[in-house]
């Protein structure tokens, strides 16, 4: 998916958050918007927006110090989300549907993105939206194609979110390999961040090599690029990864909540609507 120009104040507006979680003085946040809107002139317009982002967050970074400045954060998405497993897991056992609840909660998982604008309570979030209908729900395609699948590559996105996508991945009960970023940006899980959820108990973790906030392919390594190729599903989390693979020819499920109105056009869908979209039926 290409950037448009509905894409520019967003990331204004995530490096204004950015600074002020960073607690960088009002002063330095206007330099710091005033050298992006600078770089941003120079921004192409075909390239997908998480391509961009990697700009946009080096030069966060360069103003906080900080490489991961978001990792606070992480960690407190991480231990919110562990703290309900017990009883989600229990609710997944427990239901007439398990994969079914399984996959509803991942996608629910997806509202721990700090990199749009929220402010949730996690618990009172995820009520919600188990109530919430999808704009698009593939499901039965999804079930079935890892019924026959023999593995499952699962392309992760935010800390926090890795504890539901556990719950999804014991749920279907295959082997899995589950990617992760090669280096912090926004709070998308790191190697580090999947195994604060405890994905290494259930799945091969490793990363793609990518330092984007979705998976840029010509950016990859040849290891994850393989895997890639050969999968017999990919679980795509998360509109980073959407926006980078929209366009891929590979058997992939998207799982997201489309949190901005170029995604949910993109999807023909309403912005907020809960999404399982499958690549072959787009």
């Amino acid at each position: 998916m290409r950037t448009f120009l509905d894409c520019i104040p967003c990331f204004m507006l995530q490096a204004l958050r950015a600074g002020r979680l960073a607690g960088l003085s009002d002063e330095k946040i206007l330099r710091l918007l005033m050298d992006l809107g600078e770089k941003i002139r120079n921004i192409k317009l075909d390239d997908p927006p998480p391509k961009t982002a990697v700009m946009v967050y080096d030069l966060i970074n360069s103003y906080t110090g900080k490489t991961d400045p978001f990792k606070t954060v992480k960690k407190q998405s991480t231990e919110k989300a562990l703290a309900l497993y017990p009883r989600l897991k229990k609710d997944v056992s427990e239901s007439e549907d398990p994969l079914g609840l399984a996959i509803r909660l991942a996608i629910t998982g997806n509202v721990i993105d700090f990199g749009v604008p929220s402010s949730h309570d996690l618990e009172s979030e995820i009520e919600k939206i188990m109530e919430q209908s999808f704009g698009r729900r593939d499901e039965e395609e999804f079930k079935k194609a890892v019924t026959g699948a023999e593995w499952i590559l699962y392309l992760g996105d935010n800390a926090g979110e890795t504890v539901f996508d556990r719950l999804l991945i014991e749920t279907l009960a295959r082997p899995t390999t589950y990617i992760v970023r090669e280096r912090p940006i926004i709070n998308d899980a790191t190697r580090e961040d999947a195994l604060a959820a405890g994905l290494d108990k259930v799945a091969t973790i490793i990363s793609s090599g990518c330092a984007a906030p979705g998976t840029v392919l010509d950016q990859c390594t040849p290891e994850f690029r393989e895997l890639f190729r050969k999968a017999p599903v990919v679980i795509s989390k998360g509109q980073g990864n959407f926006e980078t693979l929209s366009e891929s020819d590979a058997p992939v499920f998207f799982f997201l909540k489309a949190k901005c109105d170029v995604v949910a056009r993109h999807l023909g869908v309403k912005k907020g609507d809960l999404v399982l979209a499958s690549r072959y039926l787009n």
